[in-house]
């Protein structure tokens, strides 16, 4: 069971070293799209931006999600079954406390508030602002609005389920 978390332990790491990447490589697709549209003069072209964004978001969510996962798994299977294993008579052994502790603190709802809004500035205002831009300004034939409808559906889908995974319940309120 301890080979079963120190692997848990590794691959929670990998994702949040991936899962930071993912954030930084949407900004530069953000800005390498902006810069290049701007360039060329085909507004068009910010139809890439919501597929880039979305793309990169998508990942993003999915590692944050079993980063999670994992922290859940530990505290609630792992953590128990290794006590049961230790089990002295005193059902006071706590295992893995720091899995619980980081989680009990009273400013880690604000905290996971605020990284709501970056995840969702991050990964979805750069798209819907480039939507905005191509609606208002430019080319209007069938192809581009058929292509920023579905880019408009994927954005959406991934606001909700970047909210739906924000975990931003206080500890009081989470099962």
């Amino acid at each position: 069971m301890l080979n079963e978390y120190d692997a848990l332990k590794a691959e929670e790491r990998q994702r949040i070293g991936v899962r930071g990447q993912l954030l930084y490589a949407t900004l530069t697709a953000v800005a390498g799209i902006s810069t290049v549209t701007a360039t060329v003069g085909r507004l068009e072209l910010l139809l890439l931006l919501p597929l880039a964004a979305t793309v990169l978001g998508w990942g993003y969510v999915t590692n944050d999600h079993k980063i999670t996962a994992i922290g859940r798994y530990v505290r609630g299977h792992l953590g128990p079954r290794l006590a049961g294993l230790v089990d002295d008579g005193s059902n006071d052994i706590d295992l893995f406390t720091w899995e619980k502790y980081h989680r009990e603190d009273p400013l880690r709802p604000s905290r996971k508030r605020l990284q709501l809004a970056v995840d969702l500035a991050a990964f979805c205002v750069p798209s819907l602002t480039a939507l905005t831009l191509l609606w208002l300004l430019g080319p209007h034939t069938p192809m581009v609005l058929l292509g920023s409808a579905a880019a408009l559906a994927a954005v959406v889908v991934l606001a909700a389920q970047i909210i739906r995974y924000a975990d931003v319940a206080g500890p009081a309120l989470r099962a």
